[in-house]
């Protein structure tokens, strides 16, 4: 039976279903009501089956397995160059690791039943969710920007799902998405439901990547992977790309998880890389926002969020974990994305703000040359063609 959704600041409690609310009526992001942790110790990874890709980890998740390619368990590989190890989150079937959230976001809907999903994106999420969608025989309308790269665009347009192009700003295109979910239903539930909570009367279910907790139950798988791969143990510190958060917060929940399991001890810290010009939580924390030239950048397209969905608890994730947010300008990103393509890496722009950040960590004394650091890398070039 599918878990049904509970708002973390409220505690009000929404029945499972294709028209639950999209986020509680006070406002706040909903989460699964179940949370179940393993039995038992974890084999070693030599012993491991790991022919199910990430749901390798099912007693972790609180969804069934219906829709997968049998994604996951990217390599971990050795950056001298860096003094760090990459995990390659750009070897999956879309290219990015937005395949993470997609495999259980579309077997959540398929537990419920719908009949069609819509998500905004600027880009990868769509693609994934779109084929993931194809892959469920479920319909997909996916809300992306007017100026959307053609590979990513036709990617969503050859897993047979509708792009629907939306002008202006990125918040635009979720505010359209938004009201195509909830159709007549803005002011809340028109059957009488006093929570004020936006259920998704409309035109189809949100597969949010920013906002539907199915997303995050399927990125937390990271973490696991990342312990797994270094014989259940947390590296010193992660350096992440930082836009709505999604494989940030599945980080810090996956690590989580492990730590209050007994299975790992301690925490790494979780350090966000945000592109200049569009830094909230670098601003939440006091820092420095843009670049030396006070310009926004261009380049990293995949993470201009303004206004990250749950910005409050990436923020209360970096306090717990003793991290931090920087912003790295335009040419930072692409010289690290140069050296990436040098050495190998076949990356999108968006992927090199991590590295980019991992130098400028080190140079403020963040990170110590000693300390175990690992960087996903989180989307492949292909997607840039």
């Amino acid at each position: 039976m599918a878990s049904d959704l509970t708002c973390p600041d409220c505690g009000t409690v929404y029945e499972a279903g294709p028209d639950e609310p999209w986020r509680c009526g006070c406002g706040r992001a909903l989460e699964f009501t179940e949370r179940p942790h393993p039995q038992g110790n974890p084999l070693p990874l030599h012993s491991l089956d790991t022919s199910e890709g990430l749901w390798t980890f099912f007693e972790f998740l609180p969804i069934e397995q219906h829709v997968t390619f049998y994604e996951g368990f990217t390599p971990t590989v050795e950056a001298p160059d860096w003094d760090a190890r990459f995990k390659l989150e750009y070897v999956f079937p879309t290219g990015s690791f937005k395949d993470r959230g997609a495999t259980t976001t579309l077997s959540r809907a398929v537990e419920l039943g719908v009949e069609k999903v819509l998500e905004d994106s600027s880009g990868n999420a769509g693609a994934s969710i779109a084929t993931y969608a194809a892959r469920a025989g479920v319909d997909a309308d996916i809300y992306v920007p007017s100026d959307v790269k053609q590979s990513k665009l036709m990617t969503i347009q050859r897993a047979d799902a509708r792009p629907v192009r939306i002008e202006g700003a990125r918040e635009d295109v979720t505010a359209a998405c938004l009201e195509a979910v909830e159709g007549d239903a803005n002011d809340g539930d028109p059957t009488g439901d006093e929570s004020g909570a936006p259920y998704q009367t409309g035109e189809g279910w949100y597969a949010s990547h920013a906002w539907n907790p199915a997303f995050y139950a399927g990125t937390m798988t990271f973490a696991f992977e990342v312990a797994a791969q270094q014989g259940w143990t947390v590296p010193d510190a992660v350096v992440l790309p930082l836009g709505h958060g999604t494989l940030f917060l599945g980080a810090y929940r996956g690590f989580s998880l492990l730590n209050e399991a007994g299975i790992v001890d301690g925490m790494p810290r979780l350090l966000g890389a945000q592109a200049a010009g569009y830094a909230p939580i670098v601003a939440a924390l006091g820092g420095d926002t843009t670049d030396a030239e006070g310009e926004r950048t261009s380049i990293a397209d995949g993470i201009q969020i303004t206004e990250p969905a749950r910005g409050t608890e990436i923020v209360d994730a970096i306090e717990a974990t003793d991290g931090d947010a920087i912003a790295i300008g335009g040419d930072a990103i692409e010289t690290a994305l140069d050296r990436l393509h040098r050495n190998g890496f076949y990356v999108e722009p968006t992927c090199a703000v991590a590295p980019a950040a991992l130098e400028q960590y080190r140079d403020d004394g963040v990170i110590d040359a000693d300390d175990d650091v690992v960087v996903p890398l989180t989307g492949s070039g292909l997607k840039t063609l």
